[in-house]
C-alpha cells in the first residue's frame, strides 16, 4: 500500500472545517464539520470504523466537548455513510430520501469488493430525516442550504451550501485530482450539477475527494465529462463495446494523470445507457461493469486505501 498522508483538518471559513483524507483515492473521502453554536454539524463520515473514529477524534480535538447533534450525508456511498453509527444514537442524520433508500438497500455489500480492508464492526445507519429538493438547516445562526442535484455521481447527491460564507461542501459531485465517477448516477446530470455549483459562485469548495479548491477546479471536471460524452457517442455509433472503446482510446495526458483512471470504462457504460435513452440514474448491470473496470485496470481490482 502506498504511503498516505495523515488526515488533515483545514479551516475553510470561521468555524467551518474540512476533514481531508488525501489524496482521495478509493476509500479516502473527505468530510466536513461546522462548530457554530453549542453543537457540531457534521457532513459525511468515513468508510471504516477506524477511519470514522479518527474523524470523531479530530472533531473532538477541534470542537471540544460540543456534541455532534446533526449529521448530513451528501450521498449513500459507504465511504460517506458507513461511519454514521459512530456518532451515537442521539444524532439526527439528514439526507435525500433516495439516500436513505440506498443506504438500506446497499447495506454492507461493498465489503465483498475489498475483503482485505479492516472494516471494523459497522452498523448500517441510514438518514432519519429526509427531503426531496431543498432543506434549510441552521448551525447556530449559520444557514446551511441542502440542495438536491442528483442524479449526478449517484441518484441522491446533495450540496451543502453556506451562502453567508460563500462555502460549498460538494460531496462526490466534485473530485479534485481524481477521476470523476458517474456510474451510479448520470453523465448529463453530473454536468448539470456543475452548472448549479457555478451559479452559486462559491469562493471555497470542499470536494468529496481531494484538496479544497475553488470553482476553477470545475473546468477540468467538465472537460473530462465532455471527453467521455464525445468518446461514448462515437463508440456507440460504431457499435463498439465500452471496454473495447476504452482500450482503443488514448486518454489525454491531463486525464491519464488523474488517479483511479480505470473509472473511464465505467463512465462509458453510463454514457452508453443514456445514449440508449435510459432515464438518468437507471441501475447498470454491475456484474458486467465491474469486470470491465478490472479488465481495463490490467486485471487488477482497483485498490481501496481505506
Amino acid at each position: 500500500m502506498p504511503e498516505l498522508p495523515e488526515p488533515a483538518v483545514e479551516e475553510v471559513s470561521d468555524g467551518v472545517f474540512a476533514y481531508l483524507q488525501l489524496h482521495g483515492q478509493w476509500g479516502l473521502n473527505n468530510a466536513a464539520f461546522i462548530t457554530a453554536g453549542d453543537s457540531v454539524t457534521l457532513v459525511d463520515t468515513c468508510f471504516t470504523e477506524r477511519r470514522s473514529r479518527a474523524l470523531a477524534d479530530a472533531v473532538h480535538r477541534t470542537a471540544g466537548d460540543r456534541p455532534v447533534r446533526t449529521l448530513i450525508n451528501t450521498h449513500h456511498h459507504g465511504d460517506h455513510t458507513h461511519g454514521n453509527y459512530v456518532f451515537g444514537p442521539g444524532v439526527t442524520i439528514v439526507g435525500h430520501e433516495k439516500c436513505r433508500e440506498e443506504v438500506i438497500a446497499t447495506g454492507l455489500g461493498t465489503q465483498a469488493l475489498w475483503p482485505d480492508v479492516d472494516w471494523g464492526e459497522i452498523v448500517v445507519t441510514p438518514p432519519t430525516v429526509t427531503f426531496d429538493e431543498r432543506l434549510t438547516l441552521y448551525a447556530g445562526d449559520l444557514e446551511l442550504q441542502l440542495i438536491y442535484v442528483g442524479p449526478a455521481h449517484t441518484t441522491n447527491d446533495i450540496l451543502v451550501w453556506l451562502p453567508e460564507r460563500r462555502t460549498l461542501i460538494a460531496g462526490d459531485v466534485v473530485f479534485n485530482g481524481g477521476t470523476p465517477f458517474c456510474v451510479f448516477g448520470s453523465l448529463a446530470g453530473s454536468l448539470r450539477a456543475l452548472d448549479t455549483i457555478r451559479a452559486l459562485a462559491p469562493e471555497r469548495i470542499v470536494p468529496g475527494h481531494g484538496p479544497v479548491c475553488g470553482v476553477e477546479a470545475l473546468d477540468g471536471i467538465e472537460s473530462y465529462l465532455r471527453f467521455v460524452e464525445e468518446t461514448a457517442r462515437k463508440g456507440h455509433e460504431a457499435g463498439v463495446t465500452p471496454l473495447d472503446l476504452a482500450r482503443q482510446t488514448d486518454l489525454p495526458d491531463e486525464f491519464a494523470a488523474l488517479h483511479d483512471s480505470e473509472r473511464f470504462v465505467a463512465n462509458l457504460h453510463r454514457a452508453y445507457s443514456e445514449l440508449n435513452g435510459d432515464p438518468p440514474g437507471t441501475p447498470l448491470p454491475m456484474p458486467t461493469v465491474m469486470p470491465d473496470m478490472i479488465a481495463y485496470n490490467g486485471g487488477q481490482m482497483p485498490q481501496c486505501l481505506a
